[in-house]
């Protein structure tokens, strides 16, 4: 059954489930949720996907991460945070939204572009020599 999804700012009780994906430490990641940096989206109330950025050069907004559970994925969770950071980062003044995947996962580029990314990169020699293909995505008060 599909719920409506809700996205709202994770909170210190959402420590443990915004944090099961294990990329960054959990002490990195309490420190992001008092910068407003993470996201939480609920179907019926319960937690089902998380979202955390990060910001480059400590100004242009950069999506790390969109985390679903699995029973969850392809139900609106990713693209309801998606929305919702991207309308935040927009009312805020900014114009792009980047993010990226390692060149060898095609599924996380066709999510991209089915959401309005568009490749803007490559950097090579990381990732194990995979490298990492950047996008970005305008934002709708974007002027430039």
């Amino acid at each position: 059954m599909v719920h409506e999804i809700s996205v709202r700012a994770a909170t210190a009780a959402d420590l443990a489930f915004v944090t099961q994906d294990g990329y960054v430490p959990a002490a990195i990641v309490a420190r992001k949720i008092a910068e407003g940096e993470v996201f939480v989206a609920a179907a019926a109330g319960r937690p089902v996907g998380y979202a955390r950025l990060e910001h480059l050069w400590s100004h242009v907004p950069y999506l790390a991460l969109i985390w679903v559970l699995p029973d969850h994925r392809r139900q609106g969770a990713g693209a309801a945070l998606l929305a919702s950071i991207g309308a935040g980062l927009s009312a805020g003044g900014h114009g792009w939204l980047y993010s990226s995947s390692q060149a060898d996962e095609p599924a996380p580029q066709a999510w991209h572009r089915r959401h309005g990314f568009e490749e803007c990169g490559l950097i090579a020699g990381i990732n194990g020599g995979v490298g990492e293909l950047f996008f970005r995505k305008r934002l709708a008060a974007a002027q430039s």
